[in-house]
Order: structure tokens, then sequence, then C-alpha cells
């Protein structure tokens, strides 16, 4: 990047999708095309349960993996966070972005929730900010290990961004390998375009 005024990062794309829609796996089969020195992954849940475990005196590395300890936390972790966002809805936002990875010109938000979310990063990056939403048909997240779970797959956390966005780009992930390699295509293009500009500019 140039100068200290030089824009970082030049492309913020914030990822959505339902449990199971399988959104790590595309974060991070683009986090491979663009490279790990230009690309950083960004978790807004990260900071949750950090703060979260360390209020509470729990295992964060419990926390951070897909283990059964932290599903016997998630619903008090849920109530926990819905406190703290309405207290400052960008809170947990902030907190991800001065991860030391922040200096790379793409960010990559692997679990945005809600609308607030969203507006966060369109409000402080304007057309920088790229928002994908992944999706995947209910028999495939089935397959993958989805189970309904009351109070998880009906709360906020998990349904506040169904409906009333628009997407910049909406990846279908149902296993067709050469749909999502094309849909990663484009990606990586408005990425590439932005770079492209902000070093230009």
């Amino acid at each position: 990047m140039a100068d200290a005024d030089a824009e970082v990062p030049c492309a913020v794309v914030v990822f959505s999708g339902k449990r199971k829609s399988g959104k790590d796996f595309v974060t991070d089969q683009l986090q491979r095309r663009l490279g790990e020195d230009k690309c950083e992954l960004i978790r807004l849940s990260g900071p949750l349960k950090s703060q979260y475990a360390k209020e509470h005196g729990l295992d964060l590395e419990r926390l951070l993996d897909a283990s059964e300890y932290k599903e016997t936390y998630r619903l008090d972790m849920i109530r926990w966070g819905e406190e703290r966002r309405n207290q400052d809805p960008g809170y947990f936002c902030s907190l991800a972005t001065r991860c030391p990875g922040a200096q790379k010109p793409v960010w990559v938000i692997t679990d945005a929730r809600r609308k607030t979310d969203i507006q966060y990063f369109r409000g402080k990056f304007g057309t920088r900010a790229i928002s994908v939403r992944v999706e995947a048909q209910g028999e495939v997240r089935r397959k993958r290990g989805w189970v309904f779970t009351s109070g998880v797959d009906d709360a906020e956390s998990e349904c506040d961004l169904d409906e009333g966005v628009t997407w910049d780009v909406v990846i279908a992930n149902n296993g067709e390998h050469t749909q999502l390699r094309e849909q990663l295509d484009q990606l990586e293009h408005s990425i590439k375009e932005r770079l492209r500009n902000v070093t230009l500019g």
C-alpha cells in the first residue's frame, strides 16, 4: 500500500449464511485464491466468544471450535451478545477489525448475522464493501449435520438477515463444484477491481 493515508482495507467482503450453509468453506476458498498475505479472515464471533469466555471463566479454544462444548453455551452466549449489541450495535464489528491482520488490503468478514453488521461495514467503507449471502438447500444442510434447534435457528442471530437486505452477491453452495467455482471467479474479479481502483486512485 502506498502511504499512511492509503485506504486500508481496499475491499471488505461481508459474508452471511445459515448454519451449515458452508460459508466457512467458501470464505476459506476465497482466501486461498487471494492469498493469505493479502486477505484476512475476520470473525465477528471471535471477540464475542473471547469476551464471553473471559467474563464466564470458560475455555476459549473450545468455544471457537465446532464442539459440543460450544453448543452447551450457545443459547446463553447469544443472549449475552444481544445485550452488548443493544448497548452498541457496532461493538463487535469494531472490536473484530482491530486484529493484527487488519493491515491487509482485503478483509473477509466470515459471519455477519444482523442488519446492523451489514450497515456498519457499508456505512464505514462505502463501495469498498461487498455483501455476500451463502445459501444451501435444507436437504443439503441436513446432510452436513444441521438439525433445527429451537432458540437458535429461530433466533434473531440466525434469522435477521433472511429478508430486508439487498445482497451484492448470492452464492449457491449445494455441492456443485463447477457452479461454486464460477461464482467465486466472479467474486474474485469484483474484489480485484476494487484493489485496482484504490491503487490507481
